[in-house]
């Protein structure tokens, strides 16, 4: 398989680097000095945990041009990104799958418009970190969390989606493949985005997030309020594991998110991925305010902290 991971930031240095290394055909397309130092000095990797670093000689484009013919091209940029992408993806029509792993709880409309019905597919990565001088510090998530997500439009579970779940498993990523990406992809940020805006309100600090009681107030009722959103519009909570959030006492979920944000898993996977996309953050919470509106039930949590990411001065 002739593979194209469009984007080299984080998760595409990650997702490409590992592929490569596990011997498929795959070029990174990175743009503007991510191009340069990728041509100079390999993709370097460094887990957030272990310490350990790779360098790896990973092919590098800079462009998609209409006459590129790959078997999958895999998208992995942030969400405010897509759009600018699109019109180079819909001219290049020879590729035979494009595969998004772009987090989208609005709906595959305009990504089905450019590319065709017959060639998108859906994912999520179950990895994070961030990417400072050149290196990408990462961590893989462990899959009872979230591990990478792959799904057709339609959820069918393809002969396609399969050999591509096979390939990412063969480059270690523990994978699933779901029947319902929107409503998954809807419940991710229904949590994700209370995380990333009480870190904000917090002034962009884990630990200084774990000693506000009343951001973890808010935090704890800001998903419950989405979830509730979710369950009034008839989309389930997906996957179903995750409505322990809002089934366990509000207390201890509290503690939970006290102890989780001091660590340095939570630094890796949302602190700074928060700070270094606060435009996506952004981009997420106004998507799911508009969701919100849609169900005509009340998100005082929500709006608040919603509030506080628009307001706060560290992102001015």
């Amino acid at each position: 398989m002739k593979i194209l991971v469009f984007g080299a930031g984080v998760l595409g240095s990650l997702y490409g680097t590992r592929l490569f290394q596990s011997g498929y055909d795959v070029t990174l397309l990175a743009r503007g000095m991510r191009f340069d130092e990728i041509s100079e000095n390999g993709v370097i990797l460094e887990g957030a945990l272990s310490g350990e670093r790779t360098v790896s000689r990973v092919p590098v484009c800079d462009a998609l041009t209409p006459e590129d013919d790959y078997d999958l091209i895999i998208v992995l940029v942030r969400a405010d990104q897509v759009d600018d992408l699109l019109p180079m993806l819909a001219a290049n029509k020879k590729s035979k799958s494009v595969l998004f792993m772009v987090n989208n709880p609005s709906g595959y409309s305009e990504w089905i418009k450019a590319v065709g019905k017959e060639r998108i597919l859906l994912g999520f990565a179950g990895a994070g970190g961030t990417r400072k001088n050149g290196v990408v510090t990462f961590h893989v998530v462990s899959p009872i969390l979230q591990p990478t997500t792959l799904a057709e439009v339609d959820g069918a579970k393809t002969d396609r989606i399969k050999q591509i779940s096979k390939m990412f498993k063969n480059a270690g990523f523990a994978t699933t493949i779901s029947s319902n990406m929107d409503a998954w992809q809807k419940t991710h940020v229904a949590w994700v985005s209370p995380v990333a805006n009480a870190i904000i309100a917090a002034g962009g600090d884990g630990k200084a997030l774990s000693q506000r009681p009343d951001l973890l107030h808010l935090l704890v009722q800001a998903i419950h309020e989405g979830f509730a959103v979710l369950n009034k519009l008839n989309i389930p909570i997906t996957p179903p594991k995750l409505k322990i959030i809002t089934t366990l006492p509000k207390g201890l979920t509290r503690f939970v998110f006290k102890l989780w944000s001091r660590s340095q898993h939570f630094d890796t996977i949302a602190t700074r991925h928060t700070l270094a996309a606060y435009g996506e953050m952004k981009l997420l919470s106004e998507r799911f305010q508009d969701i919100a509106k849609t169900s005509n039930i009340p998100t005082p949590a929500l709006d608040q902290l919603h509030q506080y990411l628009l307001n706060t001065p560290l992102q001015k």
